[in-house]
């Protein structure tokens, strides 16, 4: 039963993933990547890792996506003109990023910095699902946590400041 109920929410997970990339509508799109991650909240839980698929149903299905669904609204997407310039610029800039992000992926995996098992996890075998995370979180990754916690915090800064260029206020 494990392994067909593992297949229905890997399969769904993909499904919605593809929907949400493929889909015009951005509401839309949101609704299908709450639903992404439902179904990793799904495997999370089969594999036994119930903090992290309660974990990714509250923040991120949930926080995060009234995040994402307010920044939609907030912007009112519409279509700008753009000319030649500006989106061989825009094309010019993403291929540099994903050159760059797969020149990164390269160095990591040659030197084989994959995560895996660390010493924490393995120290602390008596302790929860949750603590092992917390030590493992706050100790050997608390540096790309901080990252990305100034990441979120810089693309709101943008979001606010793009929403008021285009309603012409100024700050």
């Amino acid at each position: 039963m494990i392994p067909y109920l593992f297949a229905g929410f890997a399969g769904l997970l993909v499904v919605s993933g593809l929907l949400t990339i493929l889909h015009k509508n951005a509401v839309t799109s949101a609704l299908f990547l709450v639903l992404a991650f439902c179904s990793l909240a799904g495997i999370y839980l089969m594999l036994g890792a119930e903090f992290l698929g309660m974990v990714q149903v509250i923040v991120y299905a949930g926080a995060i996506m009234v995040l994402f669904l307010f920044v939609i609204m907030y912007l009112n997407l519409q279509h700008d003109i753009e000319t030649g310039v500006q989106l061989a610029l825009r094309r010019g800039v993403g291929w540099l990023a994903g050159g760059v992000l797969a020149a990164e992926a390269l160095m990591l995996f040659a030197r084989r910095w994959i995560p895996g098992p660390s010493t924490v996890a393995s120290a602390s075998a008596g302790a929860g699902n949750t603590q092992t995370i917390g030590l493992a979180l706050y100790s050997h990754y608390l540096f790309p946590f901080e990252i990305t916690s100034m990441i979120l915090l810089v693309a709101m800064v943008g979001v606010i400041v793009a929403g008021k260029a285009r309603r012409g206020e100024r700050s």
